[in-house]
């Protein structure tokens, strides 16, 4: 599922993930990148997947753990804002609707 479209691109930021991987092993420092193309696709479901696989591995140094952290908090902050805007929009929606019915 990709989100997309809530005006909101670049909201997260990626540079102290991209930092903290960047001398880490190929597949780490892969799974890492996988994360910020996600977040600059505005894919965030699919980067707190990621971001959730990263943090479950045993060998992450304590700056990359923070940085997946903080990270995954960003992420998880835009789909809420995003599903909060999408539930508003859903309202108003309806109350067009309502409004458009013959009486």
């Amino acid at each position: 599922m990709t989100l997309s479209g809530c005006g909101s691109k670049g909201a997260v930021d990626t540079a102290p993930l991209e930092k903290s991987f960047a001398s880490a092993e190929p597949a780490t420092k892969t799974s890492a990148d996988q994360v910020v193309s996600a977040i600059k696709a505005s894919d965030y479901a699919g980067a707190a997947s990621q971001l959730q696989k990263l943090a479950a591995q045993a060998k992450l140094t304590p700056e990359q753990q923070q940085a997946v952290k903080d990270v995954l908090a960003q992420v998880q902050k835009q789909l809420s804002d995003f599903a909060a805007k999408v539930g508003k929009d859903a309202q108003k929606a309806a109350g067009d609707l309502q409004k458009s019915l013959p009486k």
